[in-house]
């Protein structure tokens, strides 16, 4: 048995054909075994603002909604190849597997959560016709090499209008919105050339059985043009937050428009276009997108605020490079500061988050900046510098390989001076920077892959698994 795993049943499918074979071959009434389109179908966790993840419950009508519109929307017949780039952990998974089902195409898995170095090879190898993926996975993708791909579905993040031009010749491109709290997927748009111009792409209009509005503080209508938050309504909604009660009727909430009709309370902003699609403008709270994970940031000041050496903690998400958003931490210690080097805090919330919500960089404050009304000024927090992220004692990278490679970390990662002994990981690299790490060293004529760096991820013993070469030209 695996690890972990040996109190969950284990059904033999083989030992007990006998019994399946002995069972009708015809569906039952559902109504006579009291099934309804309300029934649970799934429940999922998201990141929550108190440090507790909220498990959403979600019901069949909203899974066969979700089926039914986007095979219809993205063409998925049974001849369709839909490639699973997203972890089962996560709900876009639920909108690969649905529409596969309802389109009767087939449904390939990732191998392993990284896959995302070798994703243009395993798309070519399984002939992918579609795939779903967040827009930053596109930049470590070779549009050159995805003919194959008849449909590309962008959703999880906010999308750059510059991936339009790059990757709408030839294929159906579409960009979707959608939380967990309504199964998925709200709303899709699809692009073609004139769109490439836009400002901020569109988040589109709403698939079918679902509502969207855009209202202000008293839950009344926006104008056009104007900023409101997103509420959904439909068969989408989901049924609540797992026994969270309180939550659930903060979030979920009676229609002013539909009666008896629940709506999501999303916590987005957007606008209505003069051509009735929607754009996306951020969120109204704290909750950010990151690499497609949705991250409450409460949730992590929560952990970090919990850390003995932390006496208060701030946690924003920082794009101080163009397309490289990444978690940074501000932390006022409570004494010692030694119990609150980036080494020890990076390490305690390991303990108690998973890698992507452990933030990339640790800044050390006397206080929190605040505005003249004495709140959080949020903006007047510095860009980490180099001792904000989790360091070794400096020895300078020896011979041409290690060189060459500090150099690579140093422009991809924004730290200045890398020693032998730092962790990619720890400096704040993630998959998508490993990607690009992989395509620097394969003009080095340097070759390795995504998992020998997560194994070996400090920059001496990543050097010595690249071999000896002749010649290695080292970046200025």
């Amino acid at each position: 048995a695996r690890a972990g795993l040996d109190h969950v049943p284990v059904i033999d499918l083989v030992e007990e054909a006998g019994l399946w074979a002995e069972q009708s071959a015809t569906s039952p009434d559902p109504q006579a075994l009291g099934l309804t389109t309300r029934n649970l179908a799934y429940i999922i966790y998201t990141s929550g603002s108190t440090g507790t993840p909220k498990g959403v419950m979600v019901e069949h009508k909203g899974v066969v909604n979700l089926g039914l519109a986007t095979s219809f929307l993205f063409e998925i017949a049974d001849r369709g190849r839909l490639f699973q780039f997203t972890s089962p952990s996560f709900d876009a998974s639920i909108g690969d597997i649905v529409a596969s089902l309802f389109g009767g195409a087939s449904l390939h898995l990732s191998r392993s959560e990284l896959a995302i170095e070798d994703l243009t090879h395993a798309l070519s190898k399984g002939a992918i016709t579609h795939l779903m993926v967040p827009p930053s996975v596109l930049r470590g993708l070779e549009v050159d090499k995805t003919n194959h791909l008849a449909c590309l579905v962008m959703g999880g993040e906010a999308a750059k209008p510059g991936l339009i031009q790059e990757w709408s010749m030839g294929r159906n491109l579409f960009n979707v919105y959608g939380p967990t709290e309504a199964t998925v997927t709200t709303t899709v748009k699809q692009y073609n050339s004139a769109d490439e111009d836009l400002p901020n792409i569109p988040i589109g209009r709403p698939i079918s059985n679902t509502r969207i509005y855009l209202l202000d503080a008293y839950r009344q209508p926006v104008p056009l043009g104007a900023v409101g938050e997103i509420y959904i309504g439909g068969v989408g909604v989901a049924r609540g937050y797992l026994n969270r009660p309180e939550m659930t009727a903060e979030r979920f909430v009676a229609s002013p428009f539909v009666a008896g009709d629940r709506l999501y309370r999303t916590g987005d902003l957007a606008r209505y276009l003069p051509d009735g699609n929607i754009e996306f403008l951020g969120r109204n709270d704290h909750q950010v997108k990151i690499r497609g994970f949705r991250i409450e940031l409460g949730e992590i000041e929560a952990r970090l605020a919990e850390h003995p050496g932390v006496r208060e903690a701030v946690v924003v998400a920082r794009e101080d490079q163009p397309g490289d958003k990444r978690l940074v931490a501000y932390a006022v210690p409570a004494g010692d500061l030694d119990k609150a080097e980036p080494a020890l805090l990076r390490a305690w919330l390991g303990t108690h988050l998973p890698d992507y919500m452990v933030p990339a960089a640790y800044v050390l404050l006397d206080a929190l900046p605040l505005t003249p009304n004495g709140k959080l000024d949020r903006g007047a927090l510095p860009a980490p510098d180099g001792e904000a992220y989790s360091r070794q004692a400096y020895e300078a990278p020896q011979g041409e390989i290690e060189q060459a490679l500090a150099a690579i970390w140093s422009e991809l990662l924004g730290v200045e001076r890398i020693s032998r002994h730092d962790n990619f990981f720890e400096l704040g690299g993630h998959s998508l920077l490993a990607v690009k790490l992989l395509a620097r060293l394969r003009r080095l004529n340097l070759s390795t892959d995504v998992r020998t760096l997560f194994v070996t991820p400090v920059l001496a013993e990543l050097a010595a698994t690249l071999g000896s070469f002749s010649e290695v030209a080292v970046p200025p």
